[in-house]
């Protein structure tokens, strides 16, 4: 699979600092970016909103409005699922890429960040989707795994998609392995299942129940 620092970029040079609003604002116009990054004297000083610089005056410099520059960024080192908590955690379609030496060295576009996404195991090998939910302090990754192993299912990608202060949920998908198994192995380690599924035999035998209660009360 190609690497996600494959996708780093410099198809248009980082902002200068003491650039005008003005081109700034030309440079906008022209692209579509939320955000660009900005170096002062080659040192990457934050990302400037495309929003922002529509409401700064023209006849300034970028230097004047650095207060208003967003920090946020990847380093090179970072996998692919951090990059994307980059993205989504500023809202943006451009993360700037720092190294180890917190050199600039370009940038990320959200476009090319899903391509890559795409091509994962996660979206592109076959395979069942489960979403659990536990305590936030009583869930574990090594478990979750575990328990899917243990049932000969094998783990194409898993990562926590909400949280709030008292739960977490896991999204997980699974290639082979017997779903249902999986499903009530996670019942008996108080996991919840969120996701509905057609092999949950024991759903499946509540709904019966109910069903035949239902004819039964209407008899």
């Amino acid at each position: 699979m190609t690497e996600i620092t494959n996708y780093i970029t410099n198809d248009f040079r980082a902002i200068d600092s003491q650039e005008s609003i003005a081109s700034v604002q030309d440079f906008f116009a022209d692209l579509n970016f939320s955000h660009f990054p900005v170096l002062e004297n080659g040192v990457f000083i934050g990302s400037i909103a495309s929003d922002d610089a529509e409401t700064f005056d023209t006849d300034k410099k970028i230097t004047d409005y650095k207060y208003s520059l967003e920090r946020f960024f990847a380093r090179k080192s970072m996998i692919w699922l951090d990059v994307l908590e980059v993205f989504a955690k500023n809202h943006t379609n451009t993360v700037p890429v720092i190294d180890e030496n917190n050199n600039y060295i370009g940038y990320y576009e959200m476009e090319d960040i899903m391509k890559f996404f795409q091509e994962t195991p996660f979206l592109k090998e076959p395979g069942a989707i489960i979403i659990v939910q536990k305590g936030l302090l009583d869930y574990s990754m090594s478990e979750i795994n575990q328990i899917i192993e243990s049932n000969n299912g094998k783990v194409l990608g898993c990562f926590v998609s909400e949280a709030n202060l008292e739960n977490v949920r896991i999204t997980v998908k699974i290639g082979l392995g017997a779903i249902n198994e999986i499903i009530q192995t996670f019942r008996r380690y108080n996991y919840e299942i969120i996701s509905e599924h057609q092999e949950d035999t024991y759903i499946n035998s509540l709904k019966e129940r109910s069903d035949y209660l239902d004819k039964y009360l209407n008899i």
